[in-house]
């Protein structure tokens, strides 16, 4: 009876830990978001947490495909075509109680286009945003803006009032390294409520019992919990020993190793990224080079760069295969995409020392190259090939690799002559990567654009392209645009990234392009 009884008693508590271990979800990548006030930072990883936590008014599902999110449809304005009409979803409330209204989306898009907010640049359209009733909100452009809607897939909604009591009515000052009670706290309308936040460490996140669409979503995972591990060998070794259930963007060299572990397996697909090089060809002088003037200003030394960075190697040797190398800063499913512009000019090593010597840098010079070494795949791997390929043209590199909260952090202050940045373009549209990385770094457009470059022409078409109707008119706009910069040579692209999940192979959860896991759609197969 005894016996029995234990026996009984050890089988209960089996299934008690299966059952705990199948609802809880322990998910790894290298960075952590950088803050939860959701209008702060316009980033992948601080996104990809945030939509767990907040909804936006359409997003991008699994397949990338928009869907109705706390807006239930949008048109267009029968009378107004400056006008988008979003009709809100009801019966929809806060974590912390408040009901979802009108009032709550007109403050969540104005707080957007504040000037601290990294968003605004997706918002530079807008005229004024107003609620017609309780569930209408009208959005009213200066012109036309067919793209509107693709705008919003990252734009998070507050609620007003916990805003208004916790005095963060502004969005954060992330560049100049404010602490607000956004910054760690969060009232959303999403999937899962934060149980507790410490940055860089652990996030634990709960089921929303009361979501809006626990009866349209999987909605599996009943606890979800978020380690940013640094150091690639221990996030896979995490995984092997069991002690994270998911690992997002698995470093190249585990791939092969992770795919033949027992109870493992990846999930692979192309990513909406390119990784590339930037600099500050606008300045009079560098701030870390030996000379006293700007090599970065005269294209033969960007032409020589170019030819001196063999992206095809550092697919073969640093990314073992796993990505695409780029020729333009757009993967292959974006608007706007030239299969002409993304070819890969062969490494010369011979013409970029011609270039580099009609330049008057026969000798060469000395700079630093920032990178983070916690953002993308290899990240730090692929900036020390780089530095090995720049010398072979006389060009003495500095390599400064650190975390991307720092990274990013001077990169906002423009503290960088020479740097590392990936790019997603969530719109799937072109206008997006020439708002943000070729207008000119003024008023609510260029936010990233740290070049320096400045044409008047792609000013004029950045600006056309976001209000023009006429589709093939529009990506003549966009054709045009790319062709200048691309011979202007404003970037040095490395490659489109690639990307890995690994997982246990109980779980039924496939890559998503964008890199933004929707774990309300993650499924156990039991």
């Amino acid at each position: 009876m005894f016996r029995k009884t234990l026996l009984v008693s050890a089988m209960a508590a089996a299934m008690v830990a299966s059952a705990a271990h199948a609802d809880t979800l322990r998910w790894t990548r290298s960075a952590d978001g950088l803050t939860l006030d959701p209008h702060s930072q316009n980033e992948g990883p601080t996104h990809a947490l945030n939509h767990q936590i907040f909804d936006v008014l359409i997003y991008q599902d699994m397949d990338v495909e928009y869907q109705p999110g706390l807006a239930t449809e949008w048109h267009v304005h029968e009378d107004d075509p400056h006008v988008w009409v979003f009709k809100i979803r009801e019966g929809v409330t806060f974590h912390e109680g408040q009901a979802l209204s009108a009032d709550d989306v007109v403050f969540s898009l104005n707080r957007a286009r504040h000037e601290n907010a990294d968003m605004r640049g997706l918002l530079t359209s807008i005229k004024e945003v107003r609620a017609e009733d309780d569930y209408t909100v009208h959005v009213e452009t200066h012109d036309p803006n067919p793209l509107l809607p693709n705008n919003l897939t990252n734009l998070f909604i507050m609620s007003r009032e916990w805003a208004e009591e916790h005095g963060v009515e502004e969005p954060q000052n992330y560049a100049a390294g404010e602490e607000t009670h956004a910054v760690r706290n969060a009232n959303g309308t999403g999937p899962f409520r934060v149980v507790s936040r410490e940055p860089d460490v652990r996030t634990v996140l709960a089921r929303n019992d009361d979501y809006w669409g626990i009866d349209h979503y999987p909605m599996e995972i009943s606890e979800l919990i978020f380690t940013p591990i640094e150091s690639a060998a221990t996030r896979v070794a995490a995984l092997l020993s069991g002690e994270v259930d998911l690992l997002q963007e698995t470093p190249v060299q585990d791939i092969e190793r992770l795919a033949n572990a027992p109870g493992l397996k990846n999930e692979q697909g192309a990513e909406n990224r390119t990784i590339f090089l930037g600099m500050d060809l606008g300045s009079a002088e560098l701030r870390t080079a030996d000379t006293d003037d700007n090599p970065f200003a005269d294209r033969r030394v960007r032409e020589a760069i170019d030819l001196a960075v063999d992206q095809t190697t550092i697919q073969r040797a640093v990314m073992r295969g796993n990505s695409q190398p780029a020729g333009m800063i757009a993967p292959p499913f974006v608007n706007g995409y030239s299969e002409a512009l993304d070819v890969v000019v062969p490494a010369d090593l011979d013409r970029a020392n011609e270039l580099m010597a009609e330049a008057g840098y026969g000798d060469g010079f000395r700079v630093t190259l920032q990178c983070p070494n916690d953002r993308y795949v290899n990240d730090e791997q692929i900036c020390q090939a780089v530095v090995s390929m720049l010398a072979r043209i006389g060009i003495t590199v500095d390599l400064v690799a650190q975390t991307r909260s720092l990274h990013f952090a001077e990169l906002a202050r423009e503290e960088y002559d020479f740097y590392m940045l990936g790019w997603g373009v969530p719109t799937m549209d072109s206008e997006y990567v020439f708002n943000y990385l070729y207008h000119t770094k003024e008023g609510d457009r260029g936010s990233w654009n740290f070049t320096g470059y400045s044409d008047e022409r792609v000013d004029e078409l950045t600006v056309a392209m976001g209000q023009e109707t006429d589709i093939e008119a529009r990506n003549a706009m966009i054709e045009e645009a790319w062709q200048i910069v691309h011979d202007e040579i404003v970037y040095i692209p490395i490659h489109h990234q690639m990307l890995t999940w690994s997982m246990r192979d109980d779980i039924d959860f496939k890559v998503q392009s964008e890199n933004t896991p929707h774990f309300k759609y993650l499924k156990f197969n039991r």
